[in-house]
């Protein structure tokens, strides 16, 4: 159904692209709201298909599961950073960073919707309280590195280290 309503949208545009170039000043209405018509129904099939496949029980069981290993892999990650900082050469946190974190943090922001499908908003709230605190102190941390401020890194990275923890906990704690 997917597939159809992409066809769908594909002919619409084009036939009613097609329609307001056929003569240079008179448009052919009746055509044209029917090839837009064709679009609008395509859009609301791939919408619904979407939907379907959001909401998809196995779906959001692979999301929670995603988040909860993303977290974890997160967690593990700023611990190893934070006792591997070395304070003669505070420049390297930055790139540890940018080596280990981007692909979990990623994975987490794409899934982290199906918190709020599958536990409500107040959960998804309290969740991504905790990960974005967390996500703006690593930013912290990545900054202050690249400017060689060890105090603030060390600051900072526990500071990370203890909301992505709990973000972790209150992921957990869904179950």
């Amino acid at each position: 159904m997917k597939n159809a309503g992409y066809l769908f949208i594909t002919i619409g545009f084009i036939a009613a692209s097609y329609v307001t170039v056929m003569h240079i000043y008179e448009v052919n209405w009746t055509y044209f709201i029917a090839s837009v018509t064709l679009s609008v129904v395509g859009i609301f099939m791939v919408r619904s298909t979407q939907k379907q496949e959001t909401f998809h029980e196995d779906t959001l069981a692979g999301n929670m599961k995603s988040i909860e290993d993303s977290l974890e892999q997160i967690v593990k990650d700023v611990k190893r950073i934070h006792s591997e900082i070395d304070e003669e050469n505070p420049q390297a946190v930055h790139g540890k960073i940018d080596e280990n974190l981007p692909g979990h943090l990623e994975v987490f922001v794409e899934s982290r919707k199906t918190i709020g499908h599958v536990h409500g908003l107040e959960q998804y709230a309290n969740v991504m309280n905790h990960f974005a605190t967390a996500e703006r102190y690593l930013n912290r941390v990545w900054s202050a590195s690249v400017d060689g401020y060890i105090d603030e890194i060390n600051m900072y990275i526990v500071k990370s280290e203890e909301q992505f923890t709990l973000a972790l906990q209150t992921v957990k704690n869904l179950k």
